[in-house]
C-alpha cells in the first residue's frame, strides 16, 4: 500500500505540537497555505536565472534563444530520448524555469505535455520572465503537489515520460525521496515509460534515492556527474537489453534534430554498465 504523504514545503506549516493530557481536541482547522521561499532572479552574460532566495540556481534561459535547454544537467534529463522516440504524454514534475517543459513541447509536436508545479509564484515568473507559452490542447501547467499527481487513480499507466526535478531553497536533496513516491511514479508511467531524476552525487540524499528509485523501477542507470553534482539517473519499468550500435545511432538522429551532446549520454551509459 503506498502511504500518501504532502511535499516537505506543503506540510511545513501544517505540524501541530503537542497537547495536554485529558485537553479536549480542537476542531480541525482548515490547512494554511503553505509558505515558499521568495522567488529571486539574476542575469549574467546574457543568461537569466531562477532562485528560491538563495545562490542556488533553479534554472536558467538564455535570453537569445530561450527554448534552448541551457544547463548541461537539463539536455541530461533529455536522456529518455534514446529509448522513447514518440511519446504521446511528457510529465515535468517541478517546473523550474520552464526548461524542460517548453523544449518538450517545442521538439514533440504530437505529444501533450503536463508540468506539475506546487508554487504559484513559480508558475507566474515562467510565465512572465522565462517566456512559458499559453496553455493549450497540448500545454497544460497544474498548481499541484507532485505527490498528490502521481498518486491520483486517474493518472496511472497514462504518462510514457516522467521527468523529476524537485528541490527546494536549499537545493540539496530532492523534496520526495521515498520508495512509496517513486513507486508511484512507476505506477503512472505506461508499460515501456521512462522516468528521468536531476540527483546530487556528492550529498548523502543520492544514495538513499538511488536505493527508493531501485526499490520501485525494473532498472536504473546513472550518467555521469556533471556542474556541481548533478547526476541524472533513468527508471525504467522493464529490463533493458542495451544493444549500443543502436543507441549510436539513435544519438546522432538526435543530435542532428536537436544539436542535444547525446554521444555523451552514450558514453555515461557505457560508463555505468562497466563492472566494477
Amino acid at each position: 500500500m503506498l502511504i500518501r504523504r504532502k511535499s516537505i514545503e506543503a506540510q511545513a506549516n501544517r505540524k501541530a505540537g503537542p497537547g495536554k493530557p485529558g485537553a479536549a481536541v480542537p476542531a480541525p482547522k482548515a490547512p494554511r497555505k503553505p509558505k515558499f521561499a521568495p522567488v529571486t532572479l539574476s542575469e549574467m552574460d546574457g543568461v537569466r536565472f531562477l532562485h528560491f532566495g538563495t545562490e542556488w540556481v533553479q534554472g536558467a534561459m538564455r535570453l537569445r534563444k530561450p527554448d534552448w535547454l541551457e544547463l548541461e544537467y537539463a539536455q541530461q534529463m533529455m536522456v529518455w530520448m534514446l529509448f522513447v522516440d514518440a511519446p504521446r504524454h511528457i510529465v515535468q514534475l517541478g517546473l523550474g524555469t520552464a526548461a524542460l517543459t517548453k523544449f518538450c513541447y517545442r521538439q514533440f509536436p504530437d505529444a501533450r505535455v503536463t508540468a506539475i508545479e506546487l508554487n504559484r509564484s513559480v508558475i507566474m515568473i515562467c510565465e512572465s520572465m522565462f517566456k512559458l507559452p499559453p496553455g493549450d490542447d497540448r500545454l497544460e501547467v497544474r498548481e499541484m503537489d507532485a505527490m498528490d499527481f502521481v498518486m491520483a487513480p486517474e493518472n496511472r499507466g497514462s504518462v510514457d515520460v516522467l521527468q523529476v526535478d524537485l528541490y527546494d531553497a536549499t537545493a540539496r536533496g530532492p523534496v520526495l525521496d521515498t520508495p512509496e513516491f517513486y513507486a508511484a511514479c512507476a505506477a503512472c508511467l505506461t508499460d515501456h515509460g521512462v522516468m528521468t531524476i536531476n540527483l546530487f552525487g556528492d550529498h548523502p540524499s543520492y544514495v538513499k534515492n538511488l536505493k527508493a528509485i531501485r526499490y520501485a523501477f525494473a532498472e536504473v542507470i546513472c550518467l555521469e556527474e556533471v556542474h556541481d553534482g548533478n547526476v541524472i539517473a533513468i527508471a525504467f519499468t522493464q529490463r533493458q537489453q542495451l544493444d549500443f550500435a543502436a543507441l549510436h545511432a539513435r544519438a546522432v538522429q538526435i543530435t542532428q534534430q536537436t544539436r542535444l551532446p547525446t554521444k555523451a549520454w552514450v558514453n555515461g551509459i557505457k560508463v555505468w554498465q562497466k563492472p566494477a
